[in-house]
């Protein structure tokens, strides 16, 4: 099996990761990467704009964290993580879904962002009530996004929706609770959590 590296930090998008490795149960090492530290030399080799996560498996790098979790499931098929070729319709559109209308939508909520309506054309979500609406389908009478099995889709998607409840930037519509709440105790999350909950940066005593 190659040397997997992965580059993190536990208040970033690798905490998705960790749950896709976790999910995958290969071996990999931890390079803590610090928001206010200099890049190490060799992320900024394997990825110059010194971007978490970013993973190193062998003498391929993979930078973005759903292109990591689909590249995790192909490298490591016994895991399951992956519907069949033919059957991946659903699995890529959510998943894709997930990583580009859907996170832009809650971060421009997050920021106090509104597009103007003569604007909305311009940006991948159209507005937040349709990315809103969408989700709730995607989701809507399904314990998987992709399927009838837990997948990468549900890592990445499972991962923004869970944020998005906890800091109100997606709304708790019964649907969308579900789906969050089939998923929240998966055995390799806690796992992933436990990990990364550990290596926060812990407050200096007074």
């Amino acid at each position: 099996m190659s040397y997997l590296r992965f580059f993190t930090s536990p208040m970033s998008r690798g905490r998705i990761v960790r749950w896709m490795l976790e999910e995958v149960g290969c071996a990999y090492d931890t390079t803590l990467v610090a928001f206010d530290a200099p890049r190490p030399d060799v992320l900024l080799a394997a990825n110059p704009m010194g971007k978490v996560p970013t993973i190193i498996h062998g003498d391929r790098v993979v930078t973005e964290g759903a292109a990591i979790c689909a590249y995790l499931a192909d490298a490591f098929p016994e895991a399951g993580l992956a519907p069949a070729p033919q059957d991946r319709a659903d699995y890529y559109r959510w998943l894709f879904f997930a990583a580009s209308p859907l996170e832009y939508a809650v971060t421009h909520k997050a920021m106090g962002l509104e597009m103007p309506s003569d604007r909305e054309i311009q940006v991948g979500y159209g507005n937040y009530a349709r990315a809103m609406d969408t989700l709730e389908m995607a989701v809507s009478g399904r314990t998987f996004v992709a399927g009838d099995s837990f997948s990468a889709a549900d890592v990445y998607l499972g991962s923004q929706v869970g944020w998005g409840l906890a800091f109100g930037t997606i709304e708790p519509r019964p649907a969308i609770t579900a789906y969050w709440a089939g998923l929240k105790d998966r055995p390799a999350k806690l796992r992933a959590d436990r990990i990364d909950d550990a290596l926060m940066p812990q407050d200096n005593p007074a």
